[in-house]
């Protein structure tokens, strides 16, 4: 692969972002348990991944992973200019 191949790639899957459905946004996923979660979080610098929570403000209110985004479910497809795709984005 060329350098440019990965540029391009990553200037295509975020300008396909606006057109996929939410369930589409995080593809390829890959499903962890909350001790994989703990894991890569520890692993990783805070600020080079997103820590999304899509529950509702109460739920969020109530409990809550330090330094999570919220972004209610139904709220995700008008919001997300608000993530970086260029972070991995560990979503609960």
């Amino acid at each position: 692969m060329q350098p440019n191949d990965s540029m391009q790639l990553a200037v295509r899957n975020y300008q396909g972002i606006q057109k996929m459905k939410w369930k589409n946004l995080f593809s390829p996923v890959k499903n962890i348990d909350p001790e994989g979660a703990r894991d890569f979080i520890s692993s990783y610098k805070e600020g080079s991944y997103t820590l999304l929570d899509v529950r509702q403000p109460k739920e969020y209110e109530k409990h809550r992973i330090p330094g999570a985004k919220l972004i209610p479910l139904p709220n995700l497809m008008d919001r997300l200019d608000e993530l970086d795709p260029a972070k991995p984005v560990i979503v609960y």
